[in-house]
């Protein structure tokens, strides 16, 4: 009876054992065929951004992802004020959305799942921004007007990426996008809610010059009185550290 009961419970474990490691192998092959992704851009917190991309694999080798954010005043990063001898305003904050589709082509070499390794691809960022300028301005005369102006903000943006996405297991990503250079095309649009002369403009448009907006290289500033409308078009870059998780 003795042997009877060991024998027994030998085979019970034994196929306890079997069906844990079945259960283990079927975990592991179905985490191979996840092929979407949620995930945040860490580095966006940084700005005052909250950015959530979703990313889905079409194929061996193409996904195709897109990130939506919205990004308020709050953030580490500031842009100080214009600080001049006849100008002068707070810092500049600016408030909005952002969309950022893009497309990856995966290396296979690289990969332990679906969704991680190196890649490389091409996106599009457009973003849609406001902001207040808040100050005073003393004229040639001279004579001191207050700055009370709303500012609209759109920035079309195209260009490459390269990337490496390391999965921690088979559900979290860290993914790194490691270089993307790219274009930008700014659009901005004045709002005053005060009287403002002209020579101002002219003042307006050399300080800005000196300014590091955001996702700006050069700058060529053109706002004028009867139009307060400029755009110009600069090299842009992009970057960041995004944790996902895969299903």
């Amino acid at each position: 009876m003795k042997k009877l009961f060991v024998l027994v419970l030998c085979s019970y474990f034994i196929m306890l054992s079997a069906v844990a490691q079945e259960k283990e192998s079927k975990v592991e092959a179905d985490s191979i065929f996840r092929i979407n992704e949620i995930s945040l851009v860490v580095t966006d917190l940084i700005d005052g951004s909250y950015q959530f991309r979703y990313e889905r694999k079409f194929n061996e080798h193409i996904s195709i992802g897109l990130g939506t954010a919205i990004k308020t005043k709050e953030g580490l990063i500031n842009i100080s004020g214009i600080d001049r001898e006849r100008l002068k305003t707070g810092d500049i904050t600016y408030s909005g959305i952002k969309l950022i589709p893009d497309v990856r082509y995966y290396l296979n070499k690289t990969q332990q799942y679906q969704l991680d390794g190196f890649y490389f691809g091409a996106y599009a960022k457009y973003f849609h921004f406001t902001s207040n300028i808040n100050g005073m301005y003393i004229s040639s005369k001279p004579r001191e007007y207050t700055i009370d102006m709303d500012a609209k903000i759109n920035i079309l943006s195209l260009g490459l990426l390269v990337g490496y996405k390391l999965a921690l297991n088979s559900r979290f990503t860290i993914d790194f996008l490691i270089l993307g250079p790219g274009t930008s095309h700014h659009k901005y649009k004045l709002y005053n809610h005060t009287e403002l002369p002209e020579e101002f403009y002219e003042d307006l448009n050399q300080a800005l010059q000196n300014l590091s907006l955001y996702d700006l290289v050069e700058s060529d500033f053109r706002f004028d009185f009867k139009d307060r409308r400029t755009e110009f078009s600069t090299i842009s870059f992009r970057y960041g550290l995004t944790i996902g998780y895969t299903f």
